[in-house]
């Protein structure tokens, strides 16, 4: 057998491994999850609202990587977008940011009033290089009232950008940093952004995402966005947007594995966390 032959035989044998991989078991029994993150332990973490509205009810639920759920932090009121810096897990409360550290112990990183104006919806978390924590506030979901803030690690807070200094901030939802520049996603128009945070320039990438919810960035440089409203997952290739899955009852926040082979769905009303292929 010749060296070309040998090649053959083993692309076609890596091939055969790839396309029989199993997909990880998809998750049921979960209480409104709205976002979900993998720490670099291969350890997963969904926030669930629990009854929406409802103070106290709210938790963090960790997957270990035998696939096993339980509950990790507990008490909270509406958790919803997740970051992790270091060992430690950030939360977007409702009107305030938590800090988790790694027993499961919670703390009050951000309260409401360290904000130029008291939160009205509190939604997706990004971090940077540096350790800046990135939060969008969606306002009334309508269009109005939306922010987005930085936070540094001393948990000070400024305004990014918001409604009153560019009127196509309506109600930002899903983020993800991008080098020097924030991708965005607004909850009422349904365009994807990229913001540059120096010059604070905007430019739309694409639209069509209904009730935009998480982003995330393939190995290739497509983004995956998430319509909340029309219970889709879709990819954007040189600003087109293609459908990759539909059928979902919300399709929230997602993030990517590890590994970067499967999107990690949040399906808040049918309470479930499901893996697809992007």
């Amino acid at each position: 057998m010749n060296i070309q032959s040998i090649y053959f035989v083993l692309i076609v044998m890596l091939s055969a491994q790839v396309a029989c991989a199993e997909v990880p078991s998809k998750v049921t029994g979960l209480k409104m999850p709205e976002s979900v993150i993998q720490a670099k332990d291969g350890r997963v973490y969904v926030s669930e609202i629990g009854g929406f509205g409802q103070d106290g009810d709210g938790q963090i639920t960790v997957i270990n990587t035998d696939g096993q759920a339980s509950v990790f932090a507990k008490g909270m009121d509406d958790p919803k977008g997740l970051a992790m810096i270091g060992d430690d897990l950030y939360v977007a409360d409702k009107t305030r940011i938590l800090k988790v550290v790694a027993n499961g112990e919670w703390s009050v990183f951000v309260p409401a009033s360290a904000f130029t104006r008291t939160p009205d919806f509190l939604n997706d978390l990004a971090t940077d290089a540096a350790g800046n924590l990135y939060v969008s506030d969606s306002g009334d979901l309508k269009g109005g009232g939306g922010s987005i803030y930085r936070i540094n690690a001393l948990g000070a807070v400024q305004v990014l950008i918001n409604t009153q200094a560019d009127a196509r901030v309506l109600s930002p939802n899903g983020l993800f940093i991008d080098g020097q520049d924030l991708i965005w996603v607004d909850f009422a128009s349904g365009i994807l952004y990229r913001l540059n945070m120096t010059t604070l320039k905007m430019t739309e990438i694409a639209q069509g995402f209904g009730g935009g919810d998480g982003i995330v960035k393939l190995a290739n440089g497509q983004w995956v966005v998430s319509d909340w409203k029309n219970g889709k997952v879709m990819r954007v290739s040189q600003g087109e947007v293609k459908l990759i899955q539909d059928g979902f009852q919300s399709a929230a926040d997602i993030d990517l594995t590890q590994d970067g082979q499967y999107v990690m769905v949040p399906d808040m009303k049918a309470g479930e966390l499901i893996y697809i292929q992007p």
